[in-house]
């Protein structure tokens, strides 16, 4: 029993990079080929279309604002382009985990592992942080609308100091990838992997799965259902038809991040709790298990398709500039 033990530990202790909730180099304790083929048919053809459909989205978005626009004019705006930037560098990083899946191994390289690996957290992370600066925004602007009359200059230009913060965070909680990843090669397999040294144990990683949970998710969250739960309040005390059509849209954003993000991140929680103390000891919980965070991370992955629809699409000004393309 205790040799059952140590093995379940220590398929918790090497993750791989944007599939933290699964692994394969322990299949002597259990054996997940089921896991592999199903992530083999099921991640491919969802991260293609995540990708080609969300980068058809945000580079509209993009050429609209560098274009036709060519001007910044509210902090929104500045946001939404450093969003759309966000989400296209991170459907950058798609196609290669769907070659991975597809191919059942990785064949690009322990630098392009680092780089990739990297590039995906920081554009998950910003992409979030963004959508929480989205909310302050608007809850400015609609709860304090003559403070935000009086300083839109102001604003922008701190929107800009903003958006530096939010890279600069998403970076430093990337920086485990550039550190710990690599590939690893189990049974002949060659995998992109969060390798922890067995020094660190799994103290390591559970401080950086805490902390990329705390700030990549639970933080953005906690900001938009305040922001939004009071922006909702103020226009339910208006007649307004144009409020009451903001507040369809804020319940259709606030709706698609709470179902899109945070049943991924109840996974990643869930890895760190079973890092701490092993819950699940039975192989076919374990595979279980894996399928579901294939599934709930590429839900999670959804967001870079819909982020376009649900905050440029839906203006009036934006669509008119959308049919000029």
């Amino acid at each position: 029993v205790q040799l059952s033990m140590n093995k379940v530990a220590s398929y918790f202790n090497l993750s791989s990079t944007p599939d933290d909730d699964y692994d394969y180099t322990d299949d002597l304790f259990c054996d997940r080929s089921s896991v592999r083929e199903f992530r083999s048919r099921f991640e491919p053809p969802f991260f293609w279309i995540i990708a080609l459909v969300g980068g058809a989205g945000n580079l509209a978005v993009v050429w609209i604002y560098l274009n036709l626009r060519r001007r910044l004019k509210t902090m929104t705006d500045v946001y939404l382009l450093n969003l759309a930037v966000a989400d296209l560098l991170f459907l950058v990083t798609l196609p290669l985990w769907a070659a991975e899946a597809s191919h059942g191994s990785w064949s690009f390289g322990s630098a392009l592992c680092k780089l990739n690996s990297a590039l995906y957290k920081v554009n998950l992370f910003s992409g979030t942080l963004l959508l929480a600066c989205i909310s302050v925004d608007r809850y400015v602007v609609i709860v304090q609308t003559v403070r935000a009359q009086n300083s839109q200059a102001e604003r922008r230009s701190c929107s800009r100091l903003v958006c530096s913060g939010v890279w600069l965070l998403a970076l430093l909680l990337a920086t485990p990838e550039l550190v710990f990843a690599a590939t690893t090669e189990p049974s002949g397999r060659e995998y992109c992997r969060m390798v922890f040294p067995a020094h660190l144990g799994n103290r390591t990683k559970i401080l950086v799965l805490s902390l990329q949970v705390s700030m990549g998710f639970c933080l953005p969250f906690v900001v938009m259902a305040f922001c939004y739960s009071v922006i909702a309040a103020k226009l339910l005390r208006t007649r307004s038809f144009q409020k009451h059509k903001a507040m369809r849209v804020i319940l259709a954003v606030a709706a698609a991040f709470a179902s899109t993000q945070l049943p991924y991140a109840g996974v990643l929680v869930m890895e760190a709790a079973q890092a701490t103390t092993v819950t699940l000891t039975e192989c076919e919980d374990l595979k279980q298990f894996d399928k579901a965070g294939q599934m709930l991370k590429s839900l999670a992955y959804l967001h870079a398709c819909l982020n376009p629809f649900l905050y440029a699409f839906v203006s009036v000004r934006f669509r008119r500039d959308l049919l000029k393309l």
